[in-house]
């Protein structure tokens, strides 16, 4: 990130706790092991920012031992590549402080000795995240040949990545794009939001697939993929998407489940096959109990 006229004089750790998810300790750590850098210098938690700053992010995890952990796995497809797995509402992707047990990557780790390395150690294989409460399908690389090709394939806005949402509210439009740079929310470090500062571009293609009285039945295709990118897309347009805990306008209708949001389909060219591949899961039961819910009151 480059700093612009608007922080000029702040404390850099300041800046990082108001623009990053990271808490004021972690940040400090991640000074300390010379994690974060300014225009590629090591610096102090006092430093003041100047115009023009460049600074740089980089992972930090503190030595902690991520147990693999025999929980059951719902298996689309593997080979010695990849795995794409489909995971449940309520599932964290990987392990992150104060939460190192109960992941996905635990799991996968229980499944396979073979995960890649690329990213640090809590997250072996992980190429992509859905959030927590977001069910749906995932890649996990088993090597870094893999990992490699397929993060340059999602960079490149070459991989598939389609999602159903129930949402607040009636969409008039049959069809819509929505293109607004995303960032942290400045008020609430765990948010994220619309906004020119400090975001990157972010974009949102939906369709509708069903109107009730109330809501509508979208699919959403990513082009890119941002932090809660559809969640606060769709919050945007003013219809957040139903039972969304963070983002949400309305009562939650299921506190434990979740918001009603499923990664849907996944299509990408195999890494060492050079084969497309296509992959879709249904909609979890809970998402269905809810849907119909609306679909009575019709």
């Amino acid at each position: 990130m480059i700093i612009d006229e608007i922080v000029i004089g702040q404390r850099i750790d300041k800046f990082l706790v108001e623009n990053t998810e990271y808490t004021r300790s972690k940040i400090q750590k991640m000074i300390d092991n010379d994690c974060i850098l300014v225009n590629g210098k090591s610096i102090k938690s006092s430093y003041t920012l100047k115009a023009g700053d460049q600074i740089e992010v980089k992972d930090y995890e503190e030595n902690t031992d991520i147990l693999p952990e025999n929980i059951p796995l719902d298996i689309y497809y593997e080979d010695d590549d990849l795995i794409v797995v489909n995971k449940p509402s309520g599932m964290v992707v990987h392990p992150a402080p104060g939460n190192y047990t109960g992941t996905l990557v635990n799991a996968l780790m229980y499944h396979t000795n073979n995960l890649s390395t690329v990213n640090s150690n809590i997250r072996p294989g992980i190429v992509h995240r859905i959030d927590a409460d977001t069910s749906g399908l995932l890649l996990v690389a088993k090597n870094d040949k893999a990992h490699n090709i397929l993060a340059e394939a999602i960079q490149k806005k070459e991989v598939v990545r389609e999602y159903i949402a129930l949402v607040e509210g009636v969409i008039k439009e049959d069809t819509a794009t929505i293109d607004a740079p995303i960032g942290r929310d400045v008020n609430n470090r765990k948010k994220m939001c619309v906004t020119g500062d400090n975001s990157k571009e972010a974009v949102t293609h939906i369709r509708v697939l069903e109107r009730f009285s109330d809501a509508t039945l979208i699919r959403c295709k990513l082009e890119t993929g941002r932090t809660h990118q559809i969640r606060v897309h769709l919050s945007y347009i003013g219809h957040p998407v139903v039972n969304d805990p963070v983002y949400g306008r309305r009562k939650l209708i299921n506190p434990k489940f979740g918001q009603m949001l499923h990664a849907e389909k996944l299509g990408f060219v195999h890494p060492t096959t050079k084969e497309y591949m296509e992959f879709t899961s249904p909609v979890p039961d809970e998402f269905t109990k809810i849907l119909n819910m609306y679909k009575e009151q019709e």
